[in-house]
């Protein structure tokens, strides 16, 4: 499984506004420029992570957008399955009417298992959990 292009610059977009979380709305031409991903990438975006009610956006001139929730809250899990749907190894771990062999694939099961352990590892992580490691390994100044 490889996550694209949307789930990686997502979860570093989501970090930089954990990072500044409780300072107010965050410019996203700014979060473009600290994590190096365009701000027209980072536009198409915003629009399904403020839908799943991880972000939401303040307009006028000090607007910006701001996560919808404490760091906390707000898990890996929920900002890949938001940008990328469901998550799965093999079609037929989710789904196992595609392939006829369902009934007595043994692999099915083991892409069901690794399926569940990938799932466990993005729920246990928080935008929180992000923020601390990067304190710690940075010596970073941010305050949350």
């Amino acid at each position: 499984m490889r996550l694209s292009t949307r789930s990686r610059y997502g979860v570093r977009m989501m970090f930089e506004f954990a990072l500044k979380f409780n300072q107010g709305p965050v410019f996203l031409k700014e979060v473009a420029t600290m994590q190096g991903i365009s701000f027209k990438y980072l536009s198409k975006l915003v629009i399904p992570l403020k839908s799943a009610g991880l972000l939401q956006s303040v307009r006028g001139a000090n607007g910006g957008y701001m996560l919808a929730k404490p760091p906390s809250e707000i898990t890996i899990r929920m900002i890949v399955e938001t940008l990328e749907g469901d998550v799965t190894l093999v079609e037929c771990a989710e789904n196992p009417n595609v392939c006829n062999r369902n009934v007595d694939c043994v692999a099915r099961t083991i892409w069901k298992k690794a399926d569940e352990a990938i799932m466990h590892v993005l729920e246990g992580i928080t935008l929180q959990d992000m923020v601390e490691e990067y304190k710690r390994s940075s010596g970073s100044i941010y305050e949350i």
